[in-house]
């Protein structure tokens, strides 16, 4: 040091006594290379006064990467223990863990509104079935004007008959009463014509080739004896000539059914006439 507290410089002629500079160039590189492994296994707190600049800037990197080396051991070597030492799940954590999954992958209901069906029809209510109606059973004619069961079944086939022909009441009450005198309502078939006797019939005459309900003739024109053996048949003979009369709706019953008939006994329906009214009402309901 200088008189005047300044330090003398080191290459300088002023060197104080106790700085010596004779140290040989190699002790000191000696000196320096035991520092940089001393400083691979710790850095110093306090670095040498006065280092040369280059190789203190290698010791100091040196002594960063050591550091960190062993910052990076000691991660490794504390956490490997930690893991290893973490206790096992327990068995009802693992079966609430299998729950769990079990769950997740059950399907779950979906909980949006349907979507509404583009044809209005799908989601129309059904229709309701129609009970079927009760059938409507015959209504059972019962024989009245004093007639039994078999001359009340020939008077509604006159009556039906006349229906299909289209004829009006007062008609069809003339040809009843018409039957009723001829053949009191019976199917007769002729004694004189044994070929009458080969269809249904009821009764049996003798007046000439007369047949049937109207005692009409086969030789008179009204039709073959197989015919006039049919209630139908007859009945629409009738009928039809009755139509030819000119007024016939406005005459007394017994007049219409005489210029039908050609009878020797001309007066004789007018006394049937009401009866015949009652069958036909019974018979029409």
């Amino acid at each position: 040091m200088r008189s005047d507290g300044t330090l003398d410089d080191p290459n300088g002629p002023g060197r104080p006594a106790d700085r010596s500079d004779d140290t040989p160039s190699t002790d000191r590189s000696a000196a320096l290379r035991g520092l940089i492994r001393r400083t691979r296994f710790w850095a110093p707190m306090n670095p040498p006064m006065n280092p040369r600049p280059g190789r203190t800037k290698l010791a100091v990197a040196t002594g960063a990467a050591c550091c960190l080396g062993l910052v990076g051991v000691s991660q490794a070597g504390f956490g490997a223990p930690e893991r290893a030492a973490a206790p096992a799940p327990s068995a009802e954590v693992a079966e609430r863990a299998e729950a769990d999954a079990a769950s997740r992958a059950t399907t779950r209901p979906s909980t949006a509104p349907p979507t509404p069906s583009a044809s209005p029809s799908a989601t129309a209510s059904p229709k309701a079935t129609a009970k079927p109606k009760p059938k409507k059973t015959a209504r059972q004619i019962v024989p009245v004007a004093g007639l039994d069961r078999t001359q009340m079944n020939n008077a509604k086939k006159i009556v039906q008959a006349g229906k299909e022909m289209g004829m009006p009441r007062r008609a069809l009450v003339i040809a009843v009463a018409t039957a009723m005198q001829e053949s009191t309502l019976l199917n007769y078939a002729s004694g004189v014509l044994p070929e009458s006797q080969n269809y249904p019939h009821q009764a049996i005459g003798w007046d000439h080739d007369s047949v049937g309900l109207f005692q009409q003739r086969p030789s008179s024109g009204w039709g073959t004896v197989e015919q006039l053996m049919d209630p139908e048949y007859a009945t629409k003979a009738f009928l039809s000539a009755l139509e030819e009369i000119p007024g016939w709706q406005d005459l007394p019953l017994s007049v219409a059914a005489q210029a039908v008939q050609i009878s020797a006994f001309p007066d004789a329906y007018a006394q049937h006439e009401w009866r015949a009214g009652e069958v036909v009402a019974e018979i029409l309901g």
